[in-house]
């Protein structure tokens, strides 16, 4: 029987494109039977065409026209304008209320953030059954993509990867699904580690700005390995549910009343890499 997806995603940069468009060719190749009901951005159309992101979204929702799938949208921004005077939770708990007001009518099995922004709220949460892509492994650091890779190289990680995590009221920490990893510690790694610490020199990295760090090929290489890993651990891990060999209930990762242990899906994302299906 066809799962039925909510996808929700700020769409601000390829990376946001490539994840959607993965999943919509895999379903279209007839690996994955879903449809996805309507897709959820925090920015409307045509809001700040001065923003930086502007451009990007923009390619987005003519992806999402081009799939003829609905498009909702809710300025999260003038949402926090209307409401300055309120605590963070307050504003939080007031934009997932509407959110909620303008997806109701949209049913769908299973909600997936990729390359979503905001935190969603608790009732949220405990409403829908949510999976979120975090750039980083089980148990690693929490941020953006850019703050969890300067944590690896601070703490000179020997793996790195991304994991889908069960949405839950503590966001970050809900129970993780699948992930994928790969290692740090390759001859190509090393040699790129080298050049870091030459450019290093006697400093500590904690004293580095983040423009430094963020310019070395250390960085960028990580960051491109990582990006390129996300599309096929999202498309495996729906995979996963549309098959029916999984489940998410109730804020847990389930398949025949069992709650499962997080599964590594490397394997299954390199070989899709190498053979050059995503």
């Amino acid at each position: 029987m066809t799962m039925h997806l909510g996808w929700f995603s700020t769409g601000r940069d390829e990376g946001a494109r490539n994840l959607l468009s993965t999943v919509m060719r895999k379903r279209d190749e007839g690996l994955l039977d879903i449809d996805i009901n309507f897709v959820f951005c925090n920015w409307e159309v045509e809001e700040e065409p001065t923003h930086p992101d502007y451009a990007q979204r923009a390619k987005f929702f003519a992806m999402v026209r081009s799939y003829d799938i609905p498009l909702l949208t809710l300025s999260w921004k003038k949402l926090c304008a209307s409401m300055k005077d309120a605590k963070k939770e307050e504003w939080r708990l007031c934009y997932g209320k509407r959110m909620r007001q303008l997806i109701y009518g949209n049913h769908f099995d299973l909600g997936v953030l990729a390359g979503y922004a905001l935190m969603m709220d608790g009732d949220s949460c405990s409403r829908f059954d949510l999976m979120n892509l975090q750039p980083s492994l089980p148990g690693g650091p929490k941020g953006t993509r850019q703050e969890v890779i300067n944590s690896i190289i601070a703490v000179r990680a020997e793996k790195h990867g991304a994991t889908m995590n069960i949405c839950t009221s503590k966001w970050e920490e809900g129970p993780a699904v699948t992930y994928c990893s790969f290692p740090l510690n390759t001859p190509q790694y090393r040699k790129k580690w080298l050049d870091f610490d030459e450019a290093l020199g006697k400093r500590s990295v904690d004293l580095l700005s983040k423009d430094e760090v963020e310019t070395t090929d250390l960085f960028k290489s990580i960051k491109l390995d990582s990006e390129r890993r996300e599309p096929p651990l999202v498309a495996y891990t729906i995979k996963m549910f549309a098959d029916g060999n999984a489940t998410v209930s109730h804020g847990k990762f389930t398949a025949d009343g069992r709650q499962l242990a997080p599964y590594d899906l490397t394997v299954a994302v390199d070989s899709a890499l190498d053979r050059g299906e995503i």
